[in-house]
């Protein structure tokens, strides 16, 4: 095993929403006996309500501060020694302290969805605030791109079979 993930036993799952973060990692931290965390579960327990009702009440920047602080206390506990798969929101790898404090206590893996495939996941979802444009839905799309590519790997969604991606994932050379 990496000695990084040694040290600070964290996996990361970033990736676009709809990309199978919170699948994925559920059905990866099974396989290695690990904790799980959904970021965004965390934070709607925490707020007593929806992501989506954060968004519309507060505001993108008030909710990407609250993400941040969910950040900094799952990533203390990895620090603390709790091994954990964090799936992140699709946001939380964009700004660059959030990139740096998870690219140093743990492994950021990039889950690289496809647009279409994104696309026909969210198909008739209404709870997901930065999908309700389709413009500019896509355009965040491209725009994210470039930070997840900052991920330390990178696994292409070429199904919607999680066994089949944590396979992927279990033959990085991390492990």
């Amino acid at each position: 095993m990496l000695l990084k993930l040694k040290r600070t036993p964290g996996i990361y799952l970033v990736g676009f929403m709809a990309s199978g973060k919170s699948t994925v990692g559920r059905a990866l931290a099974h396989e290695l006996g690990w904790n799980f965390c959904d970021l965004d579960e965390d934070i709607e327990a925490a707020q007593g309500t929806s992501i989506a009702a954060i968004f519309d009440e507060r505001g993108e920047e008030e909710f990407r501060k609250i993400e941040h602080q969910a950040v900094k206390r799952r990533v203390e506990e990895i620090q603390r020694g709790k091994p954990t798969v964090i799936a992140l929101g699709g946001g939380a790898f964009i700004p660059p302290a959030n990139q740096m404090l998870l690219t140093e206590s743990g492994v950021p893996i990039w889950l690289d969805c496809p647009l279409e495939r994104v696309r026909a996941r969210l198909n008739g979802s209404s709870d997901r605030p930065l999908a309700r444009d389709p413009e500019k839905f896509e355009q965040l799309y491209r725009d994210r791109s470039s930070a997840y590519a900052k991920a330390d790997y990178r696994i292409a969604i070429d199904c919607d079979d999680p066994a089949e991606i944590v396979a992927a994932i279990l033959n990085l050379p991390i492990f």
